[in-house]
């Protein structure tokens, strides 16, 4: 239609979509080339995506390279220029107004690149690298030989990021003393015997999973792997906690970015980046803010209408505990709201107690677009009780992230899309699911339902607050303890600390999650409004689900187009 439009001739039309498809290709295989750890979890089969065997090496970390980086992206964005939007199919020119935004986006870091923080103590490098490996799955013997090859170079990978880390500190901008040590005792909970490292937990069963391998061949192998977690692995670790160490001192007060001669601008970029919005920092404040006005508007007044569900809140738990039945009871659950999928299997893994204070409560590990449907989920049980374990596997299962993730692969879009995936519009997704949780049949008296889905959501909306208030408004501990203690009734101000400390370790982190949420939820008030009864939860959610990943400020549109068309369909 385009092209009629246009009167560009059928060649046209067909000529410009091979050279943009051949351009989203190149750049797939570019953007993965060099990361072979990546490469692995992205794609089973590389070799179906135009993609040769890589050098099996970590990418480099240098302010160098994310300064080549930076120029390459605006290049890319310079020929993505070049197409003639109007002879593009139309799924081609959501792709297009993905990569656009994307590299619009990142373009405001330039000149920001000593922000970067690849180590914090909970979601850095440091912190989730061995998980990663750990899932290394063996397809075939070279993928044994492949992962070998990584581990050993563990060491040469580490040592960049701490001279990274020592660029940082040399230009002002080094962390804490309260962030360092942080990240070091998320370190040494990786400095234990290799015998007994996560990674040698699940050697073993990953050579079994590989055909025509002898018992002699086996041991071979698990000799091999030790011998390169006591010669490059332990060493890593070990000398990054020393070059952490060294680094005390230089920035002995914790505080937030804006305590950097650049830090508000560079959460500027980051607030644009990680929500996918296109607000200011302030009125994303302004959103917060009010959003969790009406929430605990909403319990005040429920609360005051019938006093006795105080009593009820405390009293009534979610029935299911297990999380293997919690997974099935949500798989049937969200039959009526979520579109089908086709058959997924997973597997329920837990951290190591080892790891149990440096990971996330729990995660889900993406697999390969062209993957068998097998999904890995890790539960921390440290971080996570019987009665937030139920929402909290909505966030990471269904219909959060591995529903997601299921839903993107069934639909094949193309690969780079992957690559391009908004943060906000991810997080936002999982915390969408885990809230919409509370009004599945799980136990829970119906009255309390809304109370308990209200009261979370402002828990996240309190760290997104707090988010901005400590890395763009520059609150120190003691506003932020004030704060806590006189809106909220914190009296420990060692919680408070905490709450100022995880926050200063991951900047704009709750902000994605929460901003991500609101996004969506917004739009589904707006979808509401306009169709009345006619709204189809089922059909909102497809529309979401459909998007890919792309950006809020991509979706915008597309939903204002949706939004019309159902009015009309209805």
């Amino acid at each position: 239609l385009a092209c009629a439009i246009n009167f560009a001739s059928f060649d046209d039309c067909r000529g410009e979509q091979a050279r943009f498809d051949a351009f989203l290709a190149h750049q797939f295989q570019e953007s993965v080339q060099d990361d072979p750890l990546s490469l692995h979890f992205l794609v089973r089969n590389p070799e179906n995506y135009g993609i040769t065997e890589p050098e099996m090496k970590f990418p480099e970390y240098s302010l160098e390279q994310l300064q080549k980086d930076s120029e390459e992206n605006a290049a890319i964005l310079e020929e993505l220029s070049s197409f003639d939007t109007s002879l593009l199919t139309s799924d081609q020119l959501f792709t297009y107004r993905m990569m656009k935004d994307t590299l619009e986006t990142e373009a405001g870091s330039k000149g920001l690149e000593l922000y970067n923080q690849p180590l914090s103590a909970l979601i850095g490098t440091q912190a989730e690298l061995p998980t990663l490996l750990a899932e290394y799955t063996f397809y075939n013997r070279a993928d044994i030989d492949h992962y070998l090859a990584l581990l050993s170079q563990i060491d040469t990978y580490y040592k960049q990021l701490a001279a990274y880390e020592q660029v940082q500190a040399d230009a002002g901008l080094a962390p804490s003393d309260d962030t360092i040590d942080r990240i070091l005792k998320s370190c040494k909970s990786y400095l234990i015997r290799p015998e007994n490292s996560l990674l040698t937990e699940t050697f073993a069963s990953r050579l079994n999973a590989v055909e025509g391998l002898s018992d002699a061949e086996k041991a071979s192998y698990k000799a091999k792997h030790l011998t390169i977690l006591k010669e490059h692995f332990i060493p890593a670790y070990t000398n990054l906690s020393k070059a952490l160490e060294s680094l005390k001192g230089s920035h002995p007060e914790a505080g937030g970015l804006s305590t950097y001669e650049h830090g508000r601008e560079y959460y500027a970029y980051l607030a644009a980046a990680l929500t996918g919005t296109d607000s200011s920092v302030d009125a994303l404040k302004t959103r917060i803010e009010k959003q969790m006005q009406a929430d605990l508007s909403e319990i005040r007044v429920r609360l005051k209408e019938h006093p006795e569900l105080v009593r009820q809140m405390t009293d009534s738990a979610i029935t299911l505990s297990d999380p293997d039945e919690i997974l099935q009871n949500l798989q049937t659950q969200i039959q009526d709201d979520f579109p089908a999928l086709t058959d997924t299997s997973y597997a329920i893994k837990y951290v190591p107690e080892a790891l149990e204070s440096s990971l996330s409560p729990a995660f889900f590990l993406v697999p390969p677009i062209d993957s068998d449907g097998s999904n890995t989920i890790y539960i921390n049980e440290k971080a996570s009780t019987e009665q937030n374990l139920y929402t909290m596997l909505a966030h990471e299962g269904y219909p959060g992230h591995l529903y997601q993730s299921a839903y993107f692969n069934d639909r094949e879009p193309v690969p780079v899309r992957r690559l391009l995936a908004c943060g906000g519009y991810n997080e936002g997704w999982g915390l969408y699911s885990e809230l919409y949780a509370y009004s599945f049949d799980n136990g829970l008296p119906e009255a309390v339902k809304p109370l308990m889905r209200c009261s979370e959501a402002s828990s996240y909306g309190l760290y997104a607050l707090l988010d901005i208030c400590i890395h763009y408004d520059g609150w120190d501990l003691a506003t932020t303890t004030s704060y806590l203690e006189n809106s909220y009734g914190f009296t420990d101000p060692e919680s408070a600390r905490e709450i100022y400390l995880a926050i200063i370790d991951n900047p704009g982190n709750y902000l994605k999650y929460y901003i991500g949420y609101l996004e969506i939820l917004t739009m589904r008030q707006e979808a509401e409004e306009v169709l009345g009864n006619k709204f189809n939860a089922k059909s909102f959610h497809q529309f979401i689900l459909n998007m890919d990943g792309a950006s809020f400020r991509v979706i915008k549109p597309y939903f204002q187009t949706w939004l019309m068309t159902e009015k009309l369909h209805v």
